[in-house]
């Protein structure tokens, strides 16, 4: 008997949806018997947990906070495992060009709140002022003693553009050391899928349509497949007819314009995570065209007038 069809008659899909790291997070796994499936579920939860004490910026303990607390004066020895996430995310700085950055955080959020009460956008100079701080090339590391230094005091790193990945990616990893052969843990949309569903079939994957985020505008049937969408249809400002989007180019401290979500696919939701912003800031023609030199990751774009661009490796029908 093929192995599809003995998982189609031996499983089910068991799944637990619940709010960790500030998001809507849904873990499904394919499992024989429910109590076991949930026991593997909770191991994965708390793998989350324990991601989510070690990077918040909620927390003064965490190392993120100690980072933050010690730019400008010394270097923060941190777990291995922090330190070469922020390696991984500088490595993607150097890529994107500064479009993703870590040091985001020390952006001056005064500036912006995004909402109603917001009529105009700030003047160039002062939206410069508010983003000098940001600069990945600041963030200092010793291999040697597995520390953090962030060069100029009031720098503050954080984790929000690739955090949320990272998890996905750790809590597939403790399933798979389970025994899950097949599941999917989607953290508010960054999702990472493996193996396949009780009938044997891929997993079917919805894009979001920027124009109703609980409507998807297409599908893609994916396995051992991360995907990941940014948008600007949840928190964006309307000035003079024209739609801003909550994402701030670290370059200008302006907001992003011309594009309303970007999808990205690649087998890492970690990667898929950091890669969806900084297509938004560099654009469409320059966010594709990085897209288009790094081998297996794709992209699909919606600009503003609801225009479909892709990545030359994704053919939608």
């Amino acid at each position: 008997m093929p192995v599809k069809e003995a998982i189609a008659l031996q499983t089910a899909l068991y799944r637990k949806v619940l709010r960790l790291m500030g998001n809507r997070f849904e873990i499904s796994v394919v499992w024989k018997d429910e109590a076991e499936a949930m026991q593997k579920i909770e191991k994965a939860v708390a793998e989350i947990q324990r991601i989510e004490k070690l990077l918040t910026t909620y927390n003064e303990e965490s190392q993120t906070s100690l980072v933050n607390r010690n730019a400008g004066i010394r270097p923060v020895q941190v777990d291995r495992e922090m330190f070469e996430l922020v390696k991984r995310s500088l490595r993607i700085s150097a890529l994107t060009q500064g479009a993703f950055d870590i040091t985001y955080g020390s952006v001056d959020k005064r500036l912006w709140n995004f909402d109603k009460t917001m009529t105009a956008l700030p003047d160039a100079e002062t939206a410069r002022k508010s983003v000098h701080l940001i600069n990945y090339k600041n963030v200092i590391l010793d291999e040697a003693s597995s520390s953090i230094f962030l060069a100029k005091e009031g720098m503050r790193i954080g984790f929000g553009g690739i955090g949320k990945g990272y998890a996905a990616e750790r809590a597939k990893a403790v399933l798979i050391a389970e025994g899950v052969s097949s599941g999917i843990v989607n953290a508010a949309g960054d999702l990472t899928a493996w193996g396949y569903q009780p009938d044997g079939k891929e997993w079917t994957i919805g894009i979001a349509d920027p124009n109703a985020a609980r409507s998807p505008f297409s599908y893609m049937s994916v396995s051992n497949m991360a995907v990941a969408t940014s948008g600007n249809y949840e928190k964006y400002i309307q000035i003079d007819g024209k739609k801003y989007s909550h994402t701030i180019d670290p370059k200008t401290g302006l907001p992003v314009s011309g594009i309303k979500s970007v999808t990205i696919i690649c087998p890492n939701a970690e990667i898929a995570d950091a890669m969806a912003t900084p297509v938004t800031i560099m654009g469409i023609t320059a966010g594709l065209n990085m897209i288009n030199q790094v081998k297996g990751i794709g992209c699909i774009v919606i600009d503003d007038n609801d225009k479909v661009f892709t990545s030359k490796n994704i053919h939608l029908t």
